[in-house]
């Protein structure tokens, strides 16, 4: 369970260190696209942002719904709240760390 857990955060953490799939999230929070609307502000090929969007279906953070011969993207919040839930205890463990540190600099 860990283990896939932390393979999960792998993957979601990666898909987020691009720019463009980043943009990509950011346009579906709006509504569900068509791959050829999200190409369309990035002036990239249809391949290029296929293999984007391949990368966010890995990280389980958009799904993908087939009509005919589209292919709509949506959003998919439950990675985001995975990856939100493990910076918030990450946070809370270094605030915690650096408040006991800015103590101990006061006492002195």
């Amino acid at each position: 369970m860990v283990e896939s857990r932390q393979a999960q955060l792998d993957l979601i953490f990666h898909a987020l260190s691009d720019p463009t799939r980043r943009a990509i999230l950011q346009t579906l929070t709006r509504r569900q696209r068509s791959i050829t609307e999200l190409a369309q502000p990035f002036g990239i090929s249809l391949a290029a942002v296929s293999k984007h969007v391949k990368v966010l279906e890995r990280a389980r953070l958009v799904q993908r719904e087939r009509r005919g011969s589209f292919s709509y993207l949506r959003l998919h919040g439950d990675a985001l709240l995975t990856a939100q839930q493990w910076i918030d205890k990450h946070r809370t463990l270094w605030e915690d760390r650096l408040e006991n540190l800015k103590n101990l600099l006061e006492k002195e």
